[in-house]
């Protein structure tokens, strides 16, 4: 886990990466919030960067959870309101721990391009033969790597990322098995979503995500105060695309309301 700290905080902000990628990829954001007066928390999840462990495996989506749930209280320590925002994996991460763990110290929610979809699915027989592999070849991997061009315009961005050692190449079939139950079990589980304000922020370009699904699980989402922003012609990672300094200050402009509040 990483902390940036600021000089007079207002607040906390946790930062949930999303699938392949690292916490090393976030330090401009987090150094933003920063900026704004806010502690930041953020850190590899299992199977990702410098996570102790197996890179690429793991046993249970519950390993994500229980990581998040750490920050959470370790976010409480500082006695001020704290913010969750996850980008795509973690975005339904961050659901998925809240449908679990209704009653929790959180004061919004930010929801990244949150994955509850993806646009290229394996096809059914490949689906089939996972199935049986996940029973009796769990941790055999296959390449899992997305291609940097499709997930932001951002050039600077993707030459970083061809070069990245970090990113992660490839996943276990348990890894996509547990996945894709996470997905399941978003909509599934919707009605447990705690009544907390949560703004979905997804990009209109999208080419990892389903952009519908997002949608129609915002939809289905039965809480006091929910807000969906897409941003037109922007690629999955909208917090590095060049409109990047925008969509921060809209995401900026929901937690100083619900500070305010």
């Amino acid at each position: 886990m990483k902390q940036l700290f600021a000089d007079q905080p207002r607040g906390v902000v946790i930062l949930v990466h999303g699938a392949m990628e690292h916490k090393g990829r976030y330090d401009q954001l987090a150094n933003r919030w920063v900026q704004e007066g806010f502690h930041c928390i953020y850190g590899d999840l299992p199977a990702h960067g410098e996570f102790a462990g197996e890179r690429g495996h793991i046993r249970s989506f519950q390993e994500y959870m229980d990581t998040i749930v750490e920050w959470i209280k370790h976010a409480t320590t500082f006695h001020l309101p704290i913010f969750l925002i996850g980008h795509s994996m973690g975005g339904l991460s961050i659901i998925r721990t809240l449908e679990e763990n209704t009653i929790v110290p959180v004061d919004g929610v930010i929801l990244s391009s949150p994955c509850l979809g993806i646009k290229n699915p394996p096809a059914k027989p490949l689906k089939i033969l996972a199935k049986g592999l996940n029973i009796i070849a769990p941790r055999m991997k296959f390449n899992g790597q997305l291609d940097p061009q499709t997930v932001t315009r951002e050039m600077a961005v993707v030459r970083q990322d061809i070069n990245d050692d970090l990113m992660l190449k490839k996943v276990s079939v348990r890894w996509y098995s547990e996945f894709e139950k996470g997905i399941r079990l978003a909509f599934e589980r919707i009605s447990k979503y705690p009544n907390i304000p949560t703004l979905v922020m997804q990009a209109g370009d999208d080419k990892i995500v389903d952009k519908v699904q997002t949608k129609k699980w915002f939809d289905r989402l039965m809480i006091h105060e929910k807000s969906y922003k897409e941003w037109d012609h922007l690629y999955h990672e909208i917090f590095n695309d060049p409109e990047r300094e925008d969509v921060f200050q809209y995401a900026k402009g929901f937690v100083d309301i619900h500070i305010r509040k």
